[in-house]
């Protein structure tokens, strides 16, 4: 029996910094490479999200009036995102969306953005500074070394029952403090990598792939990089 892959692109209007929509078209390449037929969809403001659709979520980030937006609007869609995610549904979060996934992030203005607390992170802001450069992390859970380039103002810190995504090798990560850069959550995968996360690291992208496979179809998959 073929396999297939339902993806939501949340807010992929919107949101769509540094070109980070090429990490639906590297799972999009990867899928079908292996032979999975690959259906993915926009979900923006003021429609539904429903947990039952999709096996995969893919969440950038954007500028300060886009993300404002998006912080009311994803408000309405709190309850069903939460429950796609306690339910092991996969997520790739980059940036803003890695932010609002939390509690709050603070803009570069001062302003106290809502998440919705699906994940128990926060995110500070720096006063004129950012994280700008090439970054290197390792995850060691998966013996995994990912690379790519951080530009980012949040400071974020991680809370109860979450992991990193791996520890800084070289750059700042989630808050140049304590070594961490991004974020695991059940099947939730976070990050400030752009450029994007996928295009230079083709393994993290197959096992978002085979994490949502084996949750849909029950069974281990074996679909590797090309």
């Amino acid at each position: 029996m073929s396999k297939e892959l339902r993806v939501c692109h949340l807010y992929g209007n919107l949101l769509n910094t540094y070109g980070d929509n090429g990490n639906l078209l590297m799972l999009k390449y990867l899928a079908e490479q292996n032979g999975i037929t690959f259906h993915s969809e926009i979900v923006s403001i003021y429609e539904p999200f429903d947990p039952t659709k999709y096996d995969l979520v893919f969440f950038g980030g954007g500028q300060d009036f886009e993300q404002l937006i998006v912080s009311q609007d994803i408000q309405s869609k709190k309850e069903a995102l939460t429950q796609f995610i306690e339910d092991d549904g996969v997520i790739l979060a980059i940036c803003g969306g890695f932010q609002l996934l939390g509690h709050y992030y603070i803009g570069a203005d001062g302003q106290k953005i809502k998440g919705i607390s699906a994940l128990d992170h926060y995110t500070l802001s720096q006063e004129n500074s950012r994280y700008i450069g090439d970054i290197v992390i390792h995850n060691e859970e998966f013996n995994e070394t990912y690379y790519g380039f951080e530009n980012h103002n949040g400071r974020t810190f991680l809370g109860e029952g979450e992991r990193p995504l791996g520890k800084v090798l070289e750059g700042k990560g989630n808050n140049a403090e304590d070594g961490s850069e991004g974020v695991i959550y059940k099947n939730v995968f976070g990050s400030y990598f752009h450029g994007p996360i996928l295009s230079r690291n083709e393994n993290l992208g197959m096992r978002l792939i085979n994490t949502a496979l084996e949750r849909k179809y029950g069974e281990k998959m074996q679909t590797e990089c090309v």
